[in-house]
């Protein structure tokens, strides 16, 4: 496809979306946790279906919680990254998720695929992979939403909140239309660049060296295979 970005902006302000904020936020309730035989024996059960804060107070109790109430009486500090949270690449959203995910987003994700003409299938793949279908992740780079847009990359394609599915689905696939466009259809360098940034897909001609990005890579063109496979 030829059109530019400002082009798609003014394309995608003229469908007309409206955020879809039916999707509800996980609300765990917060479990202070004291004591190194405790701890021990909920880390031994495999508690880690969230991000795990902590901090020590004057007595030296050690308090563990996955809602963290900032104050300065409390300053709680990231101590554990969940499984389910460590977005971007790093072959999570497989792991955690490894059967596909059809009933979720559906309606934005179709839009979009036929708004910028990119394949849903692939979408689905790259939200799979990103994060899980989880739209409130964020990644330690500071990525954050479905897609692990970054800022300034939405910035770049007009995303006010990141967090926001359709508002993350409409930049990320924007962006995938640019970057399939950028290397004339080619779907593993787009992928690539996607994740590793289109600059450096440039530099080495093809695929950059990272051992993330090509895991990244095969992860995704994976996934995209089962989703289209199914049908």
């Amino acid at each position: 496809m030829t059109a530019s970005v400002s082009k798609r902006r003014a394309n995608r302000n003229a469908a007309g979306r409206m955020p879809d904020r039916r999707w509800l936020r996980p609300t765990p309730a917060a479990w202070p946790l004291a004591g190194i035989s405790v701890l021990v024996m909920w880390l031994a059960a495999g508690s880690a279906a969230a991000d795990v804060y902590k901090y020590r107070d004057a007595q030296g109790v050690v308090h563990l919680t996955n809602v963290p109430q900032q104050s300065a009486d409390e300053p709680y500090a990231l101590w554990r990254k969940s499984e389910a949270t460590k977005p971007k690449g790093w072959q999570d959203g497989y792991r955690v998720m490894p059967r596909l995910v059809h009933d979720r987003f559906v309606e934005p994700v179709n839009r979009f695929a036929g708004l910028y003409g990119v394949d849903p299938t692939l979408i689905r793949a790259v939200i799979h992979a990103e994060s899980a279908f989880r739209p409130e992740v964020v990644s330690p780079k500071g990525a954050g939403g479905l897609m692990q847009l970054m800022p300034g990359t939405a910035a770049r394609f007009d995303v006010v909140d990141r967090f926001d599915p359709e508002d993350n689905i409409a930049g990320g696939v924007a962006y995938l239309a640019l970057l399939l466009e950028m290397f004339q259809g080619d779907r593993e360098l787009a992928v690539a660049a996607y994740n590793a940034g289109e600059n450096a897909v440039k530099r080495y001609g093809g695929i950059p060296p990272y051992e993330e990005t090509r895991t990244y890579v095969k992860r995704v063109m994976q996934l995209q295979a089962a989703y289209a496979g199914a049908g």
